[in-house]
């Protein structure tokens, strides 16, 4: 009876061109299936601010983890979305001026970042071995700042409104996002181990567009302000020079230096990655054993 049924439904000709259909869809998804690839990065992550006077600071280095994946839409252009997690740390014990260490000001925080780039390969790895490549785009990212006490808990410092950012008085220093745009952008070397996985070096940086990444940016704000309206918690952690023996006990004037505003705060990634090809299904013409790559011998012409 299941067979009638079926022979009379797929008599019908729109029938039959949906049963048609659906192996083709099938097949087509099996051959771009080699053009996808899913990867992992581990590696390192290091921040640029105002907490530190250098590019890389050894001891504020912390570790960075990412999925990948990637779509390829010819021999040298790809199209990657990836999420990364990583911590970032800064104190101004790592500073190289004297009074920046005085000034004795530290954060961290978690960032979570999802982003999507653009990526150019000089050479395709189906038929090369090696590859160098660059890549840029786009990503929204999540952090919160946070510092340390005296007994080692965690102070978040956003809440504390330690430049003024949305008290009253204060109407030119706003409260900044916890999320944010980002510009990721960078470049690395790619090698391909066989056809279906592939090792890299990848060094990723970021271009922010605020400056409160280490919740450090333009002026003190009054103390009886802060003590007012955050309370005494917002004081202590606006300054902590009183803290260190080369610091003054005096809390800063109102509108004194705490920040550099005019450069917005950086971080950079450079990681390990490895990505696998999805699909089984090797590309025509371009396997390991033809001579497009160049290993081996010639494809047979027949």
């Amino acid at each position: 009876m299941l067979s009638a049924v079926f022979l009379q439904t797929f008599s019908k000709p729109h029938m039959r061109r949906i049963y048609l259909s659906i192996p083709i869809v099938f097949l087509s998804l099996a051959a771009t299936a080699q053009s996808w690839h899913v990867g992992v990065m581990g590696g390192m992550s290091n921040y640029q601010g105002d907490l530190t006077s250098k590019t890389f600071v050894k001891h504020a280095a912390k570790g960075a983890a990412g999925l990948t994946v990637s779509y390829e839409m010819s021999e040298h252009w790809s199209l990657r979305g990836g999420f990364t997690f990583t911590k970032l740390y800064g104190h101004d014990k790592y500073n190289s001026k004297d009074y920046l260490q005085a000034r004795n000001l530290s954060f961290s925080t978690s960032v979570s970042e999802l982003s999507v780039v653009g990526e150019y390969a000089t050479f395709n790895l189906m038929k090369k071995r090696f590859t160098p490549y660059l890549f840029g785009g786009v990503s929204l990212f999540h952090y919160n700042p946070y510092t340390f006490d005296a007994a080692g808990a965690k102070v978040f410092l956003k809440p504390l409104s330690t430049e003024g950012q949305g008290l009253s008085g204060y109407p030119q220093s706003k409260s900044y996002s916890l999320t944010q745009v980002a510009l990721p952008f960078g470049g690395g070397l790619r090698y391909a181990v066989n056809d279906d996985v592939r090792v890299g070096l990848e060094l990723g940086i970021r271009k922010l567009f605020t400056d409160h990444l280490d919740d450090v940016s333009g002026a003190y704000a009054g103390a009886a302000d802060l003590l007012e309206q955050r309370g005494q918690l917002s004081v202590d952690y606006a300054y902590r020079g009183d803290e260190v023996a080369n610091g003054s006990p005096v809390y800063p004037e109102k509108g004194a230096q705490r920040g550099g505003s005019l450069q917005k705060d950086w971080f950079y990634i450079t990681g390990l990655t490895m990505s696998f090809r999805l699909g089984g299904a090797k590309p025509s013409g371009v396997t390991r054993s033809g001579n497009r790559r160049g290993y081996g011998c010639p494809a047979s012409p027949l």
